[in-house]
């Protein structure tokens, strides 16, 4: 009756207890973190919306069984996908309202999926922070403003983005980067790949596929290997190029369909050689990983110099 006490260990334990159930005999999705309830499904089909409907109803029960209500001022719909019949929902008596965007565990989505705003957006925080630290820090040496970096701005370009990484050539996260390398005294008039190999950083776009093919190895052979089975689609082959155990490849119309995690992370892992494919853990995968880019790099780099690549391959 007195509710879940605040600020303490047994916060989190008691509310997981308390809403374990709410999912029980729904057919579509229901995901949960902490107050945030989400209900996915796909209603392409009058069956499929009459099962979005049932499930909507059995929240509402369960909320009214366990003596809690939902804040239905806060609750939209989402629609997603082309040719969306966009179907009309209500939670209880009260009829919800669509909407074109809505921040989902602080990251942007909109009904077409296009990241370029949540992109704009975590540029635009991160320049916030490099004007902060231009007025507020005196130093420009390294030692001052590499940490800085570090540890207020690159994480707001890189935070979730698996999920929202850039989809267009303009990579405004990149631009970010440059500007705050370029801050550090003695490396103003370096080039950018130059400012990076003196500070021992990677760029944004070679972090993120780093990421990308660390993530498949954890859905493949590491700890989510149970949650990526219907992830990946394995293509077994015996044959001497390559490494020998490649994903399968989809092919989509749509072109944002390509940049999500699961597609575009295909061309790249089957490009690795064997032995970081076969590796039997995550710290061997990473340092086999780390030397199959920048061998990869340096193959880029060579065929640039001789003409047989355009910039934009790169």
């Amino acid at each position: 009756m007195s509710g879940v006490p605040q600020g303490s260990v047994l916060e989190p334990v008691l509310f997981n207890i308390f809403v374990g159930n709410m999912d029980s005999g729904t057919e579509c999705t229901l995901s949960k973190f902490v107050e945030d309830t989400k209900l996915c499904g796909v209603v392409d089909t009058l069956e499929g919306r009459d099962d979005f409907k049932r499930d909507l109803d059995r929240l509402e029960r369960w909320a009214c069984m366990n003596l809690v209500k939902f804040n239905k001022a806060k609750c939209k719909v989402l629609h997603v996908g082309q040719g969306n019949p966009k179907h009309k929902f209500r939670l209880g008596r009260e009829w919800l309202e669509s909407s074109a965007e809505e921040k989902d565990l602080g990251v942007l989505v909109d009904e077409k999926l296009n990241m370029s705003r949540q992109c704009a957006l975590a540029a635009q925080k991160a320049n916030r922070i490099l004007g902060c630290i231009k007025r507020s820090v005196a130093s420009r040496s390294r030692e001052v403003i590499l940490p800085l970096y570090s540890a207020l701005m690159r994480p707001h370009l890189q935070y979730c983005i698996q999920l929202w990484s850039p989809q267009h050539k303009k990579d405004m996260l990149e631009q970010v980067q440059r500007r705050a390398t370029k801050m550090i005294r003695g490396l103003e008039y370096l080039s950018y790949e130059n400012r990076l190999r003196e500070l021992g950083l990677f760029s944004l776009e070679k972090r993120r596929l780093r990421g990308d093919l660390l993530a498949a190895f954890q859905h493949l052979k590491g700890a989510y290997r149970k949650d990526g089975e219907g992830l990946f689609t394995r293509v077994c082959r015996d044959r001497t190029r390559g490494n020998g155990c490649k994903l399968k490849e989809g092919r989509f119309r749509s072109a944002i369909r390509k940049k999500i995690f699961t597609i575009r992370v295909v061309r790249h892992r089957n490009r690795l050689p064997r032995e970081a494919v076969d590796a039997s853990c995550l710290e061997v995968f990473k340092a086999r990983l780390d030397g199959a880019l920048s061998n990869l790099a340096e193959w880029k780099k060579s065929l640039l110099m001789a003409g047989g690549l355009e910039p934009d391959d790169l």
